[in-house]
């Protein structure tokens, strides 16, 4: 039986196409196919096919004119549905903005990554306005975990539909936003990479925001080599320039307060697994208290959180009219939270943000930071949508541990690394400090196979 090209990293795929095995046209009439017959049709929000069709009928011209773009002519993309697509309208995983206006021209990734020769196959479907970290959305439906077999399992979010398209083998690669976890958060829940890059790192025109202070880009995909290619044409470079790195000698830090707190002992197990493979390849492993993570959770229980000020802020009047009453109540009742936050509350933040910042990058130095991405394993999501309770319960724990990198601009890849409870996956978050994605790419090529171990 044929293996479909969706289920294949960017790399794998990525050779078939330049040497002429395959024809980019056939790759994306497979990929098109495969997500139409797919029995959970709630990963995606949007397919363009014709789109598609001509951007591979291109790609397959230049390929065999001797013009290749590089190593991503070709290879099919999926778009979280937050990324502006030129003549359609963005709707942020909502129905209040199926109205709007198409966009006119695409966003600034989209365009980047099209000149690179990647095909855009569709929108993926997200969390309302990007504003949770469990994927559920009752507009357009919640994308199930592959991994789930015992009950339907929430995929996480925002970046729901993306998390959910690559393990499934639908897509090699999808493209994700972060502002507390969104990209992290389903790459672990779903055992695949979620690189989370530098806030700022990237070009931020056409994509939909939820707090500009915090949102970051990133990639979900197979291997952190992938993640390493898409980084590069979002950069608008012709390749790479990271290089893998020695993973003797790392030093790699690990917070003993805060990260672990509740967390399940299959997810803890998996971890420490991981960490005692890398300390058996050369891997220097030291564990700290970090203060900071603690007064971080005491400045947000004291003045509110700065995603929920910023949130507030951009659909202030958008609660306040009749769209209200057509949003998710969930997500209104989380935005509504921001019109406590005064402004004298939100200046706080930010200084107590710059300050934290800089005790941390003082602690960490040149050294990583490892923990698991989050805390627990995929639950199920009958009752997390039956239980408002349960479900903020549940969204506050799953976003912990992300967030803490994106309130101190971190750059961080999620990497698989075995199971959990009900045998769903686990999540190896490594960080960096600001600006140090180099580093940390490099540090995650070397780490990946030892991290993953028999996790595939």
């Amino acid at each position: 039986m044929k293996k479909s090209f969706g289920v294949m990293s960017v790399a794998q795929l990525s050779v078939l196409i330049q040497t002429a095995a395959v024809d980019p046209v056939d790759v994306v009439e497979d990929v098109l196919g495969g997500i139409e017959a797919y029995a959970d049709q709630t990963v995606f929000t949007a397919l363009f096919k014709e789109r598609a069709i001509e951007e591979a009928k291109a790609s397959s011209a230049r390929l065999k004119a001797g013009r290749s773009r590089g190593m991503l002519d070709g290879i099919p993309i999926a778009w979280k549905d937050l990324f502006d697509i030129e003549g359609r309208a963005t709707t942020a995983g909502s129905t209040v903005l199926v109205k709007d206006p198409p966009a006119k021209a695409d966003a600034d990734v989209v365009a980047a990554l099209q000149q690179a020769g990647m095909v855009s196959i569709g929108c993926t479907s997200m969390s309302e306005f990007a504003f949770s970290g469990l994927g559920i959305n009752p507009h357009y439906g919640t994308p199930h975990n592959p991994h789930g077999t015992d009950a339907p399992r929430i995929p996480g979010g925002s970046s729901s539909g993306a998390g959910a398209a690559v393990a499934a083998g639908l897509v090699p690669v999808a493209m994700g936003t972060d502002t507390g976890g969104s990209v992290r958060i389903p790459a672990a829940f779903n055992g695949i990479i979620g690189y989370k890059a530098t806030r700022g790192r990237y070009p931020m025109g056409g994509v939909y925001p939820l707090a500009k202070s915090l949102d970051s880009l990133g990639p979900l995909c197979r291997t952190v080599q992938d993640a390493v290619w898409i980084d590069a044409a979002m950069r608008g470079l012709t390749a790479p320039s990271i290089a893998r790195g020695t993973i003797s000698g790392l030093d790699v830090v690990i917070p003993d307060n805060v990260v672990f707190d509740g967390a399940e002992a299959g997810v803890v197990a998996a971890f420490e697994t991981a960490v005692e493979w890398l300390i058996a390849e050369g891997v220097s492993v030291s564990r700290v208290t970090m203060p900071a993570f603690d007064e971080i959770l005491a400045l947000m229980a004291k003045h509110g959180s700065l995603v929920t000020a910023e949130a507030f802020a951009l659909h202030r009047e958008r609660l306040a009219g009749p769209e209200a009453a057509e949003m998710d109540r969930r997500v209104v009742v989380r935005t509504r939270l921001g019109e406590k936050i005064t402004l004298s509350d939100y200046l706080a933040i930010l200084d107590a943000r710059e300050r934290l910042t800089a005790d941390v990058e003082r602690i960490v130095g040149d050294s990583f930071v490892a923990f698991p991405s989050v805390a627990h394993v995929a639950p199920p999501i009958a009752p997390l949508e039956a239980d408002d309770e349960l479900f903020f319960a549940t969204n506050g724990k799953t976003l912990r541990n992300t967030m803490l990198g994106n309130f101190l601009d971190w750059c961080g890849v999620s990497i698989p690394c075995g199971t959990g409870d009900a045998d769903m996956p686990v999540g190896f978050l490594l960080s960096a400090s600001r600006g140090r994605d180099e580093a940390l790419l490099s540090a995650a090529l070397s780490t990946e196979a030892t991290i993953r171990g028999d996790f595939v």
